[in-house]
């Protein structure tokens, strides 16, 4: 994950994984972001798409149109933070399906 090694995980949890130090942690099936509106500015990477969220320390990266939220928060050491999310995209659209068109 962007150069960094992976790191295990306390509590251990299929659902969570993170790398390097300071850490680049994912979680999945987390809630829907509060800050996704109809008109929020989405960033695409490789076909996914993800609400950018700046944090204290770096951003928070959620993927929208899935049918289950991934979120990944990337310390400001790893600028720009947004290149973690390259990693991320080709896992992401492979095992993460895509909401239901009605």
């Amino acid at each position: 994950m962007d150069d960094a090694q992976q790191k295990r995980v306390e509590p251990a949890s299929p659902y969570t994984a993170a790398w390097g130090n300071p850490e680049i942690v994912l979680r999945c099936g987390v809630s829907k972001p509060n800050a996704l509106e109809p008109t929020s500015e989405l960033v695409t990477v490789n076909g996914v798409d993800w609400l950018p969220e700046p944090t204290r320390g770096g951003y928070r990266f959620t993927t929208t149109g899935r049918v289950a939220y991934v979120e990944v928060v990337v310390p400001k050491h790893y600028s720009p933070e947004v290149n973690a999310l390259v990693d991320l995209a080709g896992p992401i659209a492979q095992t993460v399906p895509l909401t239901p068109q009605e």
